[in-house]
């Protein structure tokens, strides 16, 4: 049996700010904007090259969901961006206004450092050895 994790939800605020963050600041890719009704969109964004596993930008339908935007895992990194060329993507982001909470660090399972999202979400970003 074969099984892959197609997509995650990431709770968000607004959609095209979130589109704006992940295509823009991360270089992701939009694969798919969908409006389902006047405030429900289907949209999906995925790190290029990425082939199985995408994000679904879900915006916040209520204060309960809102109140977990940015926090989704209690202050822990949430997602890991594995890349192929560590210090490229590192001096990119930087350049490009993304908070590095933890600077670059050589580890012995790779380069690793932790940037947030736009709502304050953890990310590492990890070229493995």
């Amino acid at each position: 049996m074969k099984q892959h994790i197609a997509h995650f939800a990431l709770v968000v605020d607004d959609y095209d700010e979130a589109i704006n963050f992940y295509t823009k600041k991360l270089n992701f890719d939009l694969i798919e904007d969908t409006v389902l009704s006047p405030d429900k969109r289907w949209v999906l964004v995925a790190p290029k090259g990425s082939k199985e596993t995408s994000i679904l930008l879900a915006k916040a339908a209520n204060e309960r969901q809102k109140n977990y935007i940015g926090n989704q895992t209690g202050g822990r990194v949430f997602m890991f961006l594995y890349t192929d060329d560590f210090w490229r993507d590192y001096h990119k982001m930087s350049a490009d206004g993304i908070n590095f909470v933890r600077l670059p660090v050589k580890e012995n399972y790779g380069t690793v450092a932790v940037f947030e999202d736009l709502y304050g979400n953890q990310w590492d970003l990890l070229e493995p050895k």
